[in-house]
């Protein structure tokens, strides 16, 4: 048995961790342990309980709405990693720049950055959109629907990434890539990033984001896109979604051609 004194001396160690480590304490307990109560509790996924509050707080037709529901449910109800508003707005910035025509996002989840992306882009724009989960894909494509964008503007391909990559040209009739979004498990970034390379897809000034690249982080994606020569890197600091204090980034990779 431990003895009070020793009890007592580890007690300074124990308080400054908690303090330290606060933040990481309040996501495991918002994304993990309040998840799994509700979950138990109501016999639902934690998506679709997303999508049941959506569709009785937010205005169908309205983005918007639907997107700020969303951040409300994510920030005070219960944590779902999407791209979030702060970081939402650098993707806001750069869609307004490079107006792609064909955008190919990675990782649907609920459909949040889909409904984010595609209120940004010019007409005849079109957004290829990869979900492995048929789950999060049935939760998304309600959402999707409900914001008001059709078949024609969002297409949800439900299979894993490194399936659909290869066969775009084939399967899809894409030609080159403007915009690749990516938003999936951070260690599919690389693979991933180097079928896009070999696809062909990509073109002088395609734009290739990535989410959660600080953290949990995808240090080999990072180290590829600045080593390879093939593109221009930025990272744009920020903090993780609707957790303050966990320190994020959005990578930002500028194709430049292959040399």
């Amino acid at each position: 048995m431990v003895s009070p004194a020793i009890a007592l001396a580890f007690l300074p160690l124990l308080l400054t961790l908690i303090i330290r480590y606060r933040y990481f304490f309040v996501l495991l307990y918002r994304a993990v342990l309040i998840r799994w109560v509700r979950d138990c509790l109501t016999g639902l996924s934690r998506e679709e309980r997303a999508f049941q509050y959506i569709l009785t707080h937010a205005t169908p037709g309205d983005v918007q709405s639907i997107l700020d529901t969303f951040d409300h449910w994510c920030s005070k109800v219960e944590f779902i990693s999407n791209i979030g508003p702060k970081k939402g707005k650098i993707l806001d910035r750069l869609l307004q720049e490079h107006c792609p025509i064909t955008v190919l996002e990675l990782g649907t989840h609920c459909g949040y950055s889909t409904v984010r992306i595609a209120r940004s882009l010019p007409i005849g724009a079109r957004i290829y959109s990869v979900e492995m989960d048929e789950g999060n894909a049935r939760v998304a494509e309600k959402i999707i629907r409900l914001a008001g964008f059709d078949e024609d503007m969002v297409e949800l391909i439900v299979r894993p990434s490194d399936e659909v990559i290869p066969r775009l040209r084939e399967d899809f009739g894409v030609e080159r890539l403007d915009l690749v979004f990516m938003d999936h498990w951070k260690r599919c970034y690389l693979p991933d990033l180097q079928l896009l390379e070999g696809s062909g897809l990509l073109g002088e000034g395609s734009i290739i984001l990535a989410d959660n690249v600080i953290f949990p982080g995808a240090p080999n994606f990072l180290r590829h896109a600045r080593s390879s020569g093939l593109y221009e890197v930025r990272v744009h600091r920020a903090t993780l979604e609707y957790i303050r204090g966990i320190r994020d980034g959005m990578a930002e990779l500028t194709f430049l051609g292959i040399k």
